[in-house]
C-alpha cells in the first residue's frame, strides 16, 4: 500500500516542479549574391550585372536573365524588393581612378516553411 502511495507522490512532484521548455526557432533565410560592375565616375550607369547560379534561386520567381537584363543600381534595387527580397549589404573594388567599380549586392529573403 505504501509504494503506489509514494510513487504517485514523486510522480506529482516531478510533474509539478517540471519546467516547461521550449525553443526559440532560428530563422532561416535564402541568401543571393548580385555582382554589379559600374562604369567609373558614372553614378548609377551599370556596364554590367553578373548573377552566377546560386542554390537560392531555385524555384523562385526571379531569374538571372532577368537580374543581368536591368540597366541601373536603383532598378536592380527595386526589382529585388518587389520580388520580397530584403537587400543586406554592399562592397565594393576599385583598382585604379578610371577602371569599372565591381560591386557585391547581397540579399536575404527568408525561407519557406516546409
Amino acid at each position: 500500500m505504501k509504494q503506489p502511495i509514494s510513487a504517485i507522490l514523486v510522480f506529482a512532484f516531478f510533474l509539478f516542479t517540471s519546467q516547461n521548455m521550449s525553443s526559440q526557432e532560428i530563422t532561416k533565410y535564402d541568401y543571393l549574391e548580385v555582382i554589379v560592375i559600374q562604369k567609373a565616375n558614372n553614378s548609377g550607369k551599370i556596364k554590367r550585372i553578373k548573377v552566377e547560379t546560386q542554390e537560392s534561386l531555385e524555384g523562385k520567381t526571379i531569374t538571372i536573365r532577368d537580374l543581368e537584363n536591368l540597366k541601373s543600381t536603383s532598378s536592380l534595387l527595386n526589382y529585388m524588393n518587389t520580388a520580397n527580397w530584403e537587400f543586406l549589404d554592399r562592397q565594393s573594388i576599385v583598382s585604379e581612378e578610371n577602371d569599372p567599380v565591381w560591386m557585391s549586392y547581397i540579399f536575404r529573403k527568408l525561407k519557406a516553411a516546409y
